[in-house]
Protein backbone atom coordinates (compact mmCIF):
# COMPACT_ATOMS: atom_id res chain seq x y z
CA UNK A 1 0.00 0.00 0.00
CA UNK A 2 2.83 2.43 0.81
CA UNK A 3 4.26 2.10 -2.71
CA UNK A 4 0.88 3.33 -3.98
CA UNK A 5 1.25 6.31 -1.67
CA UNK A 6 4.57 7.18 -3.30
CA UNK A 7 2.93 7.35 -6.71
CA UNK A 8 0.21 9.66 -5.44
CA UNK A 9 2.36 12.27 -3.73
CA UNK A 10 3.50 14.30 -6.73
CA UNK A 11 3.45 17.89 -7.98
CA UNK A 12 4.59 19.42 -4.66
CA UNK A 13 4.28 23.12 -3.90
CA UNK A 14 7.63 24.90 -3.51
CA UNK A 15 8.17 26.02 0.08
CA UNK A 16 9.08 29.65 0.60
CA UNK A 17 12.80 30.29 0.74
CA UNK A 18 14.41 31.59 3.89
CA UNK A 19 15.31 30.34 7.32
CA UNK A 20 12.01 30.85 9.12
CA UNK A 21 10.16 27.77 10.32
CA UNK A 22 7.78 26.21 7.80
CA UNK A 23 4.37 25.44 9.27
CA UNK A 24 3.60 22.38 7.17
CA UNK A 25 0.57 21.41 9.22
CA UNK A 26 -0.94 24.50 10.84
CA UNK A 27 -3.79 22.51 12.31
CA UNK A 28 -4.20 24.79 15.34
CA UNK A 29 -5.38 27.55 12.98
CA UNK A 30 -8.07 25.33 11.46
CA UNK A 31 -11.77 25.59 12.21
CA UNK A 32 -13.13 22.72 14.35
CA UNK A 33 -15.61 20.67 12.33
CA UNK A 34 -13.77 21.07 9.04
CA UNK A 35 -12.74 17.88 7.25
CA UNK A 36 -9.52 19.16 5.70
CA UNK A 37 -6.93 21.55 7.15
CA UNK A 38 -5.79 24.28 4.77
CA UNK A 39 -3.31 23.07 2.09
CA UNK A 40 -3.98 19.41 2.91
CA UNK A 41 -5.96 16.91 0.87
CA UNK A 42 -7.38 13.43 1.24
CA UNK A 43 -5.28 10.46 0.20
CA UNK A 44 -7.19 7.28 -0.70
CA UNK A 45 -6.27 4.02 -2.40
CA UNK A 46 -8.05 2.32 -5.29
CA UNK A 47 -8.15 -1.14 -3.72
CA UNK A 48 -9.28 0.08 -0.29
CA UNK A 49 -12.94 1.07 -0.10
CA UNK A 50 -13.18 1.72 3.65
CA UNK A 51 -11.47 4.98 4.54
CA UNK A 52 -10.21 6.43 7.79
CA UNK A 53 -12.26 9.48 8.81
CA UNK A 54 -10.47 12.75 9.55
CA UNK A 55 -11.86 15.89 11.13
CA UNK A 56 -10.53 18.98 12.86
CA UNK A 57 -11.65 18.90 16.49
CA UNK A 58 -10.77 20.83 19.63
CA UNK A 59 -8.64 19.00 22.19
CA UNK A 60 -7.29 20.76 25.29
CA UNK A 61 -8.64 24.03 23.81
CA UNK A 62 -6.59 23.65 20.60
CA UNK A 63 -7.72 22.56 17.12
CA UNK A 64 -6.09 19.26 16.07
CA UNK A 65 -6.79 16.56 13.50
CA UNK A 66 -8.72 13.54 14.78
CA UNK A 67 -8.43 10.23 12.90
CA UNK A 68 -10.92 7.37 13.31
CA UNK A 69 -9.94 4.08 11.68
CA UNK A 70 -12.11 0.95 11.65
CA UNK A 71 -10.50 -1.75 9.47
CA UNK A 72 -9.75 1.13 7.11
CA UNK A 73 -6.95 3.08 5.50
CA UNK A 74 -6.56 6.57 4.07
CA UNK A 75 -4.54 9.62 4.92
CA UNK A 76 -4.11 13.35 4.55
CA UNK A 77 -1.20 14.76 2.56
CA UNK A 78 0.51 18.10 2.06
CA UNK A 79 2.45 18.32 -1.19
CA UNK A 80 5.34 20.66 -0.53
CA UNK A 81 8.95 20.92 -1.70
CA UNK A 82 11.49 21.44 1.09
CA UNK A 83 15.28 21.17 1.18
CA UNK A 84 16.08 18.77 4.07
CA UNK A 85 19.61 20.15 4.29
CA UNK A 86 18.26 23.64 5.03
CA UNK A 87 15.29 22.44 7.08
CA UNK A 88 16.34 19.12 8.62
CA UNK A 89 14.27 19.33 11.82
CA UNK A 90 10.65 18.23 11.94
CA UNK A 91 8.53 18.76 15.06
CA UNK A 92 5.04 17.51 15.73
CA UNK A 93 2.83 16.16 18.49
CA UNK A 94 0.43 13.26 18.45
CA UNK A 95 -1.80 11.22 20.73
CA UNK A 96 -3.08 7.66 20.34
CA UNK A 97 -5.81 6.00 22.38
CA UNK A 98 -4.76 2.41 21.71
CA UNK A 99 -2.21 0.24 19.93
CA UNK A 100 -2.87 -2.80 17.75
CA UNK A 101 -2.72 -6.31 19.17
CA UNK A 102 -1.59 -7.67 15.81
CA UNK A 103 0.61 -4.77 14.75
CA UNK A 104 4.05 -5.85 13.50
CA UNK A 105 6.35 -3.57 11.53
CA UNK A 106 8.10 -6.57 9.95
CA UNK A 107 4.99 -8.23 8.48
CA UNK A 108 2.50 -7.20 5.77
CA UNK A 109 -0.33 -8.46 7.96
CA UNK A 110 0.82 -6.15 10.76
CA UNK A 111 1.66 -3.08 8.67
CA UNK A 112 -0.83 -0.79 10.45
CA UNK A 113 -0.18 2.03 12.90
CA UNK A 114 -2.51 4.12 15.06
CA UNK A 115 -0.41 7.10 13.99
CA UNK A 116 2.28 7.68 11.40
CA UNK A 117 3.92 10.63 9.72
CA UNK A 118 5.83 10.03 6.54
CA UNK A 119 8.15 12.09 4.46
CA UNK A 120 8.51 11.49 0.72
CA UNK A 121 11.55 12.44 -1.36
CA UNK A 122 11.96 13.50 -4.97
CA UNK A 123 13.25 11.23 -7.70
CA UNK A 124 16.27 12.61 -9.59
CA UNK A 125 16.80 10.86 -12.96
CA UNK A 126 20.33 12.27 -13.24
CA UNK A 127 21.43 10.22 -10.23
CA UNK A 128 19.57 7.01 -11.10
CA UNK A 129 20.90 3.82 -12.64
CA UNK A 130 19.60 2.29 -15.85
CA UNK A 131 16.97 0.00 -14.31
CA UNK A 132 15.77 2.65 -11.88
CA UNK A 133 15.39 5.18 -14.70
CA UNK A 134 13.39 2.64 -16.70
CA UNK A 135 11.07 1.95 -13.77
CA UNK A 136 10.47 5.60 -12.97
CA UNK A 137 10.06 6.53 -16.64
CA UNK A 138 7.29 3.93 -16.89
CA UNK A 139 5.65 5.41 -13.81
CA UNK A 140 5.86 8.89 -15.34
CA UNK A 141 4.06 7.66 -18.44
CA UNK A 142 1.29 6.28 -16.24
CA UNK A 143 0.93 9.14 -13.74
CA UNK A 144 2.24 12.13 -15.70
CA UNK A 145 5.01 12.87 -13.18
CA UNK A 146 7.83 10.98 -11.54
CA UNK A 147 6.78 9.38 -8.25
CA UNK A 148 8.90 10.05 -5.17
CA UNK A 149 12.06 7.99 -4.95
CA UNK A 150 11.75 7.02 -1.28
CA UNK A 151 9.97 7.70 1.99
CA UNK A 152 10.61 7.68 5.70
CA UNK A 153 7.76 6.71 8.05
CA UNK A 154 7.79 7.85 11.67
CA UNK A 155 5.48 5.35 13.34
CA UNK A 156 3.81 4.55 16.66
CA UNK A 157 4.42 0.80 16.73
CA UNK A 158 2.96 -1.92 18.92
CA UNK A 159 5.99 -3.93 20.01
CA UNK A 160 9.24 -2.97 18.25
CA UNK A 161 11.71 -0.95 20.36
CA UNK A 162 11.89 2.80 19.88
CA UNK A 163 14.72 3.61 17.47
CA UNK A 164 14.18 0.52 15.32
CA UNK A 165 14.75 1.21 11.61
CA UNK A 166 13.52 -1.46 9.19
CA UNK A 167 12.33 -1.61 5.57
CA UNK A 168 8.60 -1.58 5.03
CA UNK A 169 7.40 -5.15 4.36
CA UNK A 170 6.01 -4.06 0.98
CA UNK A 171 9.02 -2.14 -0.38
CA UNK A 172 12.61 -1.29 0.54
CA UNK A 173 12.02 2.21 -0.83
CA UNK A 174 10.14 2.98 2.38
CA UNK A 175 12.00 2.84 5.69
CA UNK A 176 10.10 2.62 8.96
CA UNK A 177 11.45 4.44 12.03
CA UNK A 178 9.84 3.48 15.34
CA UNK A 179 9.34 6.77 17.16
CA UNK A 180 6.96 5.53 19.86
CA UNK A 181 6.03 1.99 20.84
CA UNK A 182 3.62 0.24 23.15
CA UNK A 183 0.85 1.60 25.34
CA UNK A 184 2.83 3.41 28.04
CA UNK A 185 2.02 6.85 26.61
CA UNK A 186 -1.48 6.27 25.21
CA UNK A 187 -4.06 9.00 25.87
CA UNK A 188 -1.20 11.47 26.33
CA UNK A 189 0.01 14.16 23.95
CA UNK A 190 3.58 13.34 23.00
CA UNK A 191 5.86 15.92 21.39
CA UNK A 192 8.38 14.69 18.83
CA UNK A 193 11.49 16.15 17.23
CA UNK A 194 13.46 14.39 14.50
CA UNK A 195 16.31 15.27 12.16
CA UNK A 196 15.11 14.11 8.74
CA UNK A 197 18.50 14.65 7.12
CA UNK A 198 20.25 12.37 9.61
CA UNK A 199 17.42 9.84 9.65
CA UNK A 200 17.55 9.50 5.87
CA UNK A 201 21.29 8.86 5.93
CA UNK A 202 20.80 6.27 8.66
CA UNK A 203 17.99 4.56 6.75
CA UNK A 204 19.33 4.71 3.18
CA UNK A 205 23.07 5.25 3.60
CA UNK A 206 23.25 8.46 1.56
CA UNK A 207 22.22 12.12 1.63
CA UNK A 208 18.53 12.80 0.97
CA UNK A 209 17.12 14.51 -2.12
CA UNK A 210 14.50 17.23 -1.84
CA UNK A 211 11.41 16.50 0.23
CA UNK A 212 8.30 16.29 -1.96
CA UNK A 213 5.51 15.71 0.56
CA UNK A 214 4.46 15.12 4.16
CA UNK A 215 1.48 13.01 5.19
CA UNK A 216 -0.36 11.79 8.27
CA UNK A 217 -2.24 8.53 8.45
CA UNK A 218 -4.03 6.17 10.79
CA UNK A 219 -4.68 2.78 9.19
CA UNK A 220 -6.05 -0.56 10.36
CA UNK A 221 -6.90 -2.44 7.16
CA UNK A 222 -4.24 -5.15 7.49
CA UNK A 223 -4.82 -5.96 11.16
CA UNK A 224 -8.61 -5.54 10.99
CA UNK A 225 -8.56 -3.50 14.19
CA UNK A 226 -9.72 -0.02 15.24
CA UNK A 227 -8.01 3.17 16.39
CA UNK A 228 -8.70 6.78 17.30
CA UNK A 229 -5.70 9.10 17.16
CA UNK A 230 -4.91 12.81 17.09
CA UNK A 231 -2.32 14.91 15.26
CA UNK A 232 -1.11 18.36 16.30
CA UNK A 233 0.84 20.96 14.33
CA UNK A 234 3.76 19.89 12.12
CA UNK A 235 6.66 22.32 11.75
CA UNK A 236 9.95 22.14 9.82
CA UNK A 237 12.90 24.16 11.08
CA UNK A 238 16.58 24.83 10.42
CA UNK A 239 18.89 23.06 12.84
Amino acid sequence: MLWSVLFLIILPIQAAKGKDAIRVGDFSSSVPGSLLPENWEALTFKKITTHTRYMVVEDTHTPVVKAVSDRSASGLIRKIRIDPEQYPVIKWRWKVTNIYQNGDVTQKSGDDYPARIYITFEYNPEKAGFFERAKFSAAKLLYGEYPPSAAINYIWESKAPVGTVVPNPYTDNVQMIVTQSGNEKINTWVEEKRNIFNDYIRAFGKKPPMISGIAIMTDSDNTGEKAISYFGDIVMEPE
